[in-house]
C-alpha cells in the first residue's frame, strides 16, 4: 500500500511540475495580448475634434450656399447695371416667368426665385404686359416692376387680333366688342392720354394723332383693362417693330429721293421740304396698305407713289382711298363730287401727301414704302382678276381702261343676256305651275 502511494504521489509531482511549466511558458504570451487590446483604444480627444471639423465644414458650406441664394434675392455682385424687356402674356406663370428673368440675366436661380415668388403670392401681382427691368433690381423690386394694375396672371383676359389697314376708329370699336372696354373710354384715352413716344404728338386732342401707330397684330388684354393701358400696348410695339435699321433706311430712301428730285429740277429748297419724315413714310406705307391688292404688288404700289411725288407733271397722288378716308361713309364707287371733297386727305386735289395716314399699315406695307421697287410707272389701275395693271405713261394707261371698260362692257351685255334668259325660264316655270294648279 505504502508503495503504491509513493507511486501516485511521484506520479502527481510529475504532473504538477509539467503544469508548473505550461503555466510559464503561456504567461508572456497573453501578456502581450493583453497590452495590444489596451492600445486600440479611441482617443477621445480626437474623436471631439473629427465633430468639431464636421460641424465647420458643413457651417462652411451653408453659409457659402446661403451667400449665394441671399445674394442673387438682394441683386448683389452683379456688376454694371443692365437692362432688359421682359414680356409676360397670358400664357405665363410664375414658372416661365422665372424662366424669362434667367434668360434675362436677372436673376441666378430660377427654383429660388420661384419659393419666393411663391410665399409672396406673385402671381397676384404679376401682370401681362412688357416690362423694362434691370440688374439693379432683387426679387421683391422684379415683382412688383411687373406689376400691372389692370390685372394679374391669374385675371381674365381676352385676345384680339387687330387687321392690317384698320383705321383708329375700326380698331376701337373692334375693342369695345371684344370687351376690352367701353368705345367712348378708349375714344377719350386716344384723343387726350399722354404718351411717352417722340412720335405721338401729345398736344393734340384730336384721334388722328395715333392713325399709323396702332400697330396691327395680335394682342392679349385684360377684360375691363385701362384704356391708357391698351392703347400703350399698341404704341409700344410699333416703337419696338420701328428698329434703328429701318430708321437708316428712312435716311437711305430720303437721299436717293432728293438726288431724283435734283434730276427732275427741284430746288434744293424743294427738296428739303419734301424730306420724308417717319410720320410721311407711315402715311406713305397706309396709303400702300389700301392700295394694295396682294402683297406682292406693295413694292410696286410705293414706286408709284415717289414716282409722282418726284415728278413735277404729276403733282397730285390721286388715290382713291385717301377720299374714302375723308368722307364720312365708304362708298364703292366714288363720284366726280366726292372726288372734289374739301379735305385736307384729298390727293385728287391737293398736290404731294395726303394730311396724314389714312390706316395702320403693317410691316410688309412699312417695308415697301422703306425699300420701294425701281419702275417708271405712273399710273394702275384693277383689271379683271383683282390684280393692278401698272402704266408709265398716261395714254397707256387710259388704253387699259378703254379695253377694260369695254370688257365690263361685254360682260354687262353677257349678264343682261343670261338675266334675259332666266326671267323666260322663270315665265315658263310660272306657266307650267299655273298649268298644274288649273289641272
Amino acid at each position: 500500500m505504502s508503495e503504491y502511494r509513493r507511486e501516485d504521489t511521484a506520479s502527481w509531482d510529475a504532473q504538477e511540475v509539467r503544469r508548473a511549466q505550461e503555466g510559464r511558458q503561456s504567461a508572456p504570451a497573453r501578456h502581450p495580448q493583453s497590452h495590444h487590446t489596451r492600445r486600440r483604444r479611441r482617443n477621445p480627444v480626437l474623436g471631439l475634434g473629427g465633430y468639431l471639423l464636421f460641424v465647420l465644414l458643413a457651417s462652411a458650406i451653408l453659409a457659402g450656399v446661403g451667400w449665394m441664394l441671399g445674394s442673387d434675392f438682394c441683386a448683389f455682385n452683379r456688376g454694371a447695371m443692365e437692362k432688359a424687356t421682359v414680356e409676360v402674356t397670358a400664357e405665363d406663370s410664375v414658372s416661365t416667368v422665372a424662366e424669362k428673368l434667367h434668360d434675362a440675366g436677372l436673376i441666378k436661380y430660377k427654383w429660388f426665385f420661384k419659393f419666393y415668388a411663391g410665399i409672396s403670392h406673385a402671381d397676384r401681382k404679376i401682370g401681362i404686359g412688357t416690362y423694362e427691368l434691370n440688374t439693379e433690381m432683387d426679387y421683391r423690386a422684379l415683382i412688383l416692376g411687373m406689376h400691372n394694375s389692370s390685372g394679374n396672371l391669374t385675371a381674365e383676359t381676352v385676345t384680339v387680333t387687330i387687321p392690317e389697314g384698320y383705321t383708329v376708329m375700326q380698331t376701337i370699336r373692334l375693342l369695345a366688342e371684344k370687351g376690352v372696354n367701353t368705345e367712348e373710354n378708349l375714344l377719350e384715352a386716344a384723343k387726350t392720354a399722354n404718351y411717352d413716344y417722340s412720335f405721338i404728338d401729345n398736344s393734340s386732342e384730336d384721334v388722328t394723332r395715333l392713325e399709323g401707330y396702332l400697330f396691327p397684330d395680335t394682342y392679349q388684354f385684360y377684360m375691363g383693362d385701362s384704356p391708357e393701358n391698351v392703347i400703350d400696348k399698341f404704341l409700344r410695339n410699333f416703337d419696338n417693330k420701328f428698329t434703328s435699321d429701318l430708321y437708316d433706311a428712312l435716311d437711305a430712301l430720303n437721299d436717293r429721293l432728293a438726288q431724283r428730285m435734283r434730276e427732275n429740277a427741284f430746288t434744293e429748297t424743294e427738296i428739303a421740304d419734301a424730306k420724308l419724315s417717319l410720320y410721311d413714310l407711315i402715311t406713305v406705307a397706309s396709303l400702300v396698305e389700301k392700295e394694295t391688292a396682294r402683297t406682292s404688288e406693295s413694292a410696286t404700289i410705293a414706286s408709284v407713289i415717289y414716282n409722282r411725288l418726284c415728278s413735277k407733271l404729276y403733282p397730285c397722288l390721286e388715290i382713291d382711298a385717301t377720299i374714302q378716308y375723308a368722307l364720312a361713309e365708304r362708298k364703292e364707287i366714288l363720284s366726280n363730287a366726292d372726288k372734289g371733297v374739301l379735305s385736307p386727305y384729298n390727293t385728287y386735289t391737293n398736290a404731294g401727301l395726303p394730311a396724314g395716314p389714312i390706316a395702320n399699315p403693317g410691316m410688309n406695307s412699312i417695308r415697301a414704302a422703306l425699300y420701294p421697287a425701281e419702275t417708271d410707272y405712273y399710273f394702275y389701275a384693277l383689271d379683271t382678276t383683282g390684280v393692278h395693271h401698272f402704266s408709265e405713261t398716261y395714254y397707256e394707261h387710259q388704253n387699259f381702261l378703254n379695253e377694260l371698260a369695254g370688257k365690263e362692257e361685254e360682260a354687262d351685255q353677257q349678264a343682261g343676256t343670261d338675266d334675259e334668259n332666266a326671267e323666260q325660264t322663270g315665265d315658263a316655270a310660272d306657266t307650267e305651275n299655273q298649268t298644274d294648279g288649273q289641272t
